[in-house]
């Protein structure tokens, strides 16, 4: 290979599934690149990645995770992100930021549809990303049957760049399918050239054809010299590699076990050689560069790695904020060009500090250039997503931020302290800015406070990090089902409140006949009053007490679809009043609704449930079970071999619905949800919901 020039600062983001192992290949890409003396474990919680609390109770990624190393005199970021697909938003928003993704996959051929969300993001915001198979020293699958697996997943072309070498049922090395060298394993250090063995030879020139033939559907010189039968040079190979990988037009795939530091010297010889530059990644992003004093790069001229005098432009686009208990806001920043310096002013604002992150410690800097990523300390107008100037911030920006996943699960959040209510809405209000795919509703049928994410893990962390951040201890439950009632038949009902007391006392008579509507009109209120029996200045009164009465009905739920008309009355000239015709009207419903038949109404969501057409058949069974009503399915667009299966389910069953979901899809069966109607509950099940409320009602 030919030498290359020295880089700038580069990015590169460590995305997969959770027990892919991420945080441990993080681990053993710092200890190779001398930023850290000893590699630490997962379970022993000492690894720079998950340092926070709550990520090492649970011995996985909960958030970003950041850290800062040079290899061989080149500048690296490594961002690793959280596997579980409940915490998805933290890859999406790091990977805007990234010039490189590196997929970590499991050996394991019933892994491989895990990976199906995170190669369609990748794929769709053209983002370079190279796939490392882990945990080689344990895999019981051959290559060849993971990698049709994982190719059945990502729409673009995987390509093989090594074969192992196998000793027994043990694998002890690979061939480099480039420089055909066989290199042998040694733990925790660059593995040793050595000879190529005889039985691995015809599997190696096999799969070097194929990779050559996967290259040349992209290079027609490539491809003549295939038909005529010319081996290619090897630095034409590796530079070919790079064009396609910065093109995002394949997907290299290395082997590897991050635990015992094997393939980690190659995945790094990668990455150097091939990650494109940060200038490269904001053309690429649509991110306008060359502002005041400076070109695209950053350096004088543009020049990849270079600084621009303190002050005179940069560009920058924020990709995470932190709450820090004791530090306050920190914002996640990644320069595209220019230098920024302590002091200089931000979107009108000037950062309490400029920071190198390595795990959860932070390092303060004089100044930053084009590349690097550093945290801006407590620019509290800050968010994720935007593009950062010396003249302001989110202008001129071509650059399409993913939406936030939209929230799929709920639980209901109360403060253990009722003073607390306030630092609750402001605690949570922070968590959203840090995640946006959190979500925050006040019900106003149940009353209650809902807290919106992806999952029940995803909802306890955001918990825990109230608890830690912002010293609001919560407590989660179960939302309640917005129950309705309504009436089958109507009445005509007479009611007098009358009431004599030393001086004026209160008097108010009302006619009124209740009727059911159709489904859906909501509540109707008309008066056909004749005569004067009831003045008109009363008449609002008897429809506000009728509608008061309407917040809940004879079951106890919230009345819905019901019309009632005052047509008939009596007023007494001095006892008569307002209040008198408003409890009035309240009485009469109270008393004339229990005669109309009253019937529970519960909502019926319109859902559509996404997932590989291989589970199709389980997702009607689970809706039936869930007592849904199927409506048919159909092709997901722009996802082969996926179905959209439309159903319309009732709101009490799909509270935990994406947790059947995924278990019965591997994880990556989603849906969407949206109120359509309400329908009768009648029989044991409705009977059960009334005993609960009548019984709630009781107790308060």
């Amino acid at each position: 290979m030919t030498t290359k020039p020295v880089s700038g600062p580069r990015c590169a983001a460590l995305v997969g599934t959770y027990t892919s192992g991420k945080t441990t290949l993080m681990e053993a890409l710092l200890h190779h690149a001398g930023a850290i003396g000893r590699k630490g474990t997962v379970r022993e919680g000492n690894t720079v990645g998950d340092s926070s609390i709550e990520a090492r109770e649970r011995q996985m990624s909960v958030e970003l995770n950041v850290a800062r190393c040079d290899y061989l005199g080149e500048p690296w970021t490594l961002l690793d992100c959280p596997g579980s697909i409940e915490l998805a938003q933290e890859s999406h928003n790091a990977l805007m930021g990234a010039d490189v993704a590196v997929v970590v996959a499991d050996p394991e051929e019933s892994r491989a549809l895990t990976l199906a969300p995170l190669f369609r993001f990748l794929a769709d915001h053209d983002i370079p990303h190279m796939l490392f198979i882990n945990k080689m020293d344990k895999a019981t699958s051959r290559v060849r049957d993971v990698l049709a697996a994982l190719q059945s997943v990502s729409s673009k072309p995987l390509v093989l760049r090594q074969v192992p070498i196998r000793e027994g049922d043990q694998i002890s090395g690979f061939v480099d399918l480039v420089s055909e060298r066989a290199y042998k394993y040694i733990e925790n250090s660059t593995s040793d050239l050595v000879q190529m063995p005889d039985d691995v030879k015809d599997r190696e020139s096999e799969a070097r054809q194929e990779m050559l033939e996967s290259l040349a559907d992209f290079d027609d010189t490539l491809l003549e010299q295939l038909l005529e039968d010319i081996v290619p040079p090897s630095d034409e190979i590796y530079g070919q590699l790079t064009k396609d990988l910065q093109s995002d037009l394949i997907v290299p795939v290395l082997l590897g076990a991050a635990e015992p530091g094997n393939g980690i010297t190659r995945l790094w010889k990668a990455l150097r050689h091939e990650t494109p530059e940060a200038a490269q990644t904001a053309e690429r992003l649509g991110i306008p560069l060359g502002g005041p004093g400076g070109g695209p790069g950053g350096g004088p001229g543009g020049g990849p790695g270079g600084g621009q005098a303190s002050g005179e432009g940069f560009t920058a686009t924020v990709v995470k904020t932190f709450y820090q208990a004791h530090t306050g806001k920190l914002s996640l920043a990644r320069i595209w060009d220019g230098t920024l310096a302590e002091g200089n002013t931000i979107a009108g604002e000037r950062p309490s500090g400029l920071f190198r992150m390595m795990g959860g410690h932070s390092e303060k800097l004089g100044q930053a250039g084009a590349g690097d990523v550093v945290g801006l300390g407590r620019m509290e107008e800050l968010q994720i997503g935007d593009l950062l100037t010396a003249k302001g911030r989110g202008t001129d920006s071509g650059m399409i931020w993913p939406e936030p996943l939209k929230p799929v699960y709920a639980m209901a959040v109360t403060p253990v302290n009722r003073q607390d209510d306030v630092k609750l809405t402001s605690g949570i209000g922070r968590l959203i800015e840090e995640d946006p795919s959190l979500a925050l509703e006040h019900n106003p049928d149940t009353h209650q406070m809902l807290l919106w994410g992806q999952g029940e893990i995803h909802l306890r962390v955001a918990a825990e990090r109230l608890k830690s951040k912002s010293h609001v201890e919560v407590t989660l439950s179960p939302p309640l089902t917005a129950y309705k009632e309504t009436i089958r038949k109507g009445i005509k009902q007479h009611s007098r409140f009358k009431r004599q007391s030393g001086g004026h006392g209160q008097f108010g008579d009302v006619h009124v006949e209740i009727k059911p509507l159709p489904r859906g009109s909501g509540f109707e209120f008309s008066d056909s009053v004749v005569g004067g029996s009831v003045p008109k200045q009363y008449i609002p009164s008897v429809e506000t007490g009728v509608k008061e009465y309407l917040d809940s009905g004879p079951l106890g739920f919230p009345v819905v679809d019901v019309a009632v008309n005052l047509y008939d009355g009596q007023y007494h000239s001095v006892d008569s009043s307002d209040q008198a015709f408003k409890t009035a009207g309240r009485l009469a419903m109270s008393e004339g609704m229990p005669q109309c038949d009253p019937v529970l109404l519960e909502p019926i969501f319109l859902v559509k449930i996404s997932v590989p057409s291989d589970f199709t058949s389980r997702v009607h069974g689970l809706i039936s079970g869930r007592r849904g009503q199927i409506l048919g399915f159909d092709g997901r667009q722009g996802w082969p071999g996926w179905d959209v299966v439309q159903a319309h389910m009732p709101q009490s069953e799909i509270h935990d619905l994406i947790v059947e979901l995924r278990s019965l899809t591997l994880g990556v069966g989603t849906y969407e949800f949206a109120f359509d109607h309400l329908q009768e509950l009648i029989g044991k099940l409705a009977d059960k919901v009334i005993s609960a409320r009548q019984s709630e009602q009781a107790a308060h």
